[in-house]
């Protein structure tokens, strides 16, 4: 039976000491961290095994934008199922039908197969991959459930989520180049295999299936996380998120080559992630009294200053130092978006809220880095830096217009369905 009690806190400073004393927290996390790495390998790991069997890097690329527009569009309905009939059930058939798309993908790279053939395999590949990071983010939620160790747990997770975004390409790289261009995929699919079975025989942390909650309004109203309004705009935000990303992994590439210093590219890239990790740790640690929703706007307005002066950077220094601080500025609108879905959505729609944020991002990154190529190729150099700006911008705009829907509501109010007076009825 999973645990539902909430943590208890004695000290009125959250901290990650305190987080990480949480009971039965690290029987979900360790096995977690384990289960999300090759996430953070597949993409890379892809694009170097098709580059290697086609010799194209454009063929790669498409290969692996399927996959993550793949993931993107299917995650949020495996947060639904695993919501309605619990991680277990959703994570065991995933993580072996994963495994047996990439190693499918794999030989068919190897043996040459007809170029559609990888598109095929790249769609089952991406709409498995195991999501870790929303299911450990809706434990956390069962723990600490209205505790303010929540802004401590996420911002745990987003530094975790950088983490491993810089070991796994590291990891993917080193296999691919010094052992076999394939080596990256296969131990993506070892790793899911084995982190993802392990993660999934923590039956005692996962929150409580619906099907199984004797909650009847929990079962009636929270059919869609997205049917919460404040979920639909936070959406908005973390696809201007994802657009940073993109946009910088494709300008700051063009801008390095431009400069004839390719060698620089991963310096300003990893400029820019530290700058994210070392914000989100100072994030957690930080006992706030700004409500979340003012919080989110007043981040995210930053984030869209200081994105905003990107393109105009022509010097490597201004670029890292701008670099440093629009990775400041995205932590904070992560943290707190995360946050805000443990007071917007209740426990049993909360594992598709985390994977609609998860998704948004990856669907922003995936056209950023699409729009940004277009833009390098066609206008000047530096023209991919429009995106970030652009992308948050807009995004800003979203949110700045319905901020009060990142309110939460009200007792007895009925939020899935966006109507404050809706009485629910029973059903089969």
């Amino acid at each position: 039976m999973p645990e539902n009690h909430p943590a208890t806190v004695t000290d009125k400073r959250p901290g990650y000491g305190q987080l990480l004393r949480t009971r039965g927290a690290w029987t979900f996390l360790l096995p977690g961290f384990a289960a999300r790495q090759p996430f953070a390998m597949l993409t890379l790991s892809t694009v170097l095994l098709v580059q290697h069997t086609t010799g194209s890097y454009g063929t790669a690329g498409a290969v692996s934008a399927t996959t993550g527009v793949s993931m993107a569009l299917f995650a949020p309905f495996t947060g639904k199922l695993a919501d309605r009939f619990g991680q277990r059930a959703v994570l065991v058939p995933g993580v072996l039908l994963h495994t047996a798309s990439v190693l499918a993908l794999t030989l068919l790279a190897l043996s040459g197969a007809p170029l559609w053939t990888l598109f095929v395999a790249a769609v089952p590949t991406g709409a498995s991959t195991p999501q870790i990071g929303p299911m450990v983010r809706a434990r956390w939620g069962v723990k600490l459930h209205g505790s303010p160790l929540m802004t401590t747990a996420a911002a745990f997770e987003s530094v975790t989520d950088e983490f491993t975004f810089v070991l796994g390409p590291l990891f993917a790289t080193a296999l691919c180049t010094g052992v076999h261009p394939a080596a990256g995929l296969i131990t993506e699919a070892s790793l899911t295999l084995a982190g993802g079975l392990l993660f999934a025989a923590q039956r005692g942390t996962q929150p409580q299936p619906s099907r199984s909650t004797n909650d009847v309004h929990a079962r009636v109203e929270h059919d869609s996380a997205l049917r919460v309004p404040g979920v639909r705009v936070l959406v908005a935000a973390f696809l201007g998120i994802g657009a940073v990303f993109g946009g910088m992994q494709v300008s700051l590439a063009a801008f390095t080559e431009s400069i004839g210093e390719p060698g620089l590219n991963g310096v300003l890239y990893g400029t820019f992630a530290a700058g994210n990790m070392l914000s989100g740790i100072v994030c957690g640690a930080v006992a706030w009294k700004i409500a979340p929703q003012r919080r989110l706007l007043l981040a995210y307005t930053a984030l869209a200053l200081t994105a905003s002066g990107l393109w105009a950077a022509q010097s490597v220094l201004l670029l890292a130092g701008l670099g440093l601080l629009v990775g400041t500025c995205i932590a904070p609108a992560l943290i707190t978006g995360y946050t805000l879905v443990d007071r917007l959505v209740p426990s049993t729609a909360r594992t598709e809220a985390f994977t609609w944020l998860t998704g948004a991002v990856a669907l922003g990154q995936a056209a950023a880095v699409t729009v940004a190529g277009q833009l390098e190729d066609r206008l000047w150099d530096g023209a991919g830096f429009l995106v970030p700006m652009g992308g948050t911008v807009l995004a800003l705009l979203v949110v700045a217009a319905l901020r009060s829907r990142l309110v939460p509501p009200s007792a007895g109010r009925t939020v899935a369905r966006g109507v404050g007076h809706r009485v629910p009825v029973t059903v089969d």
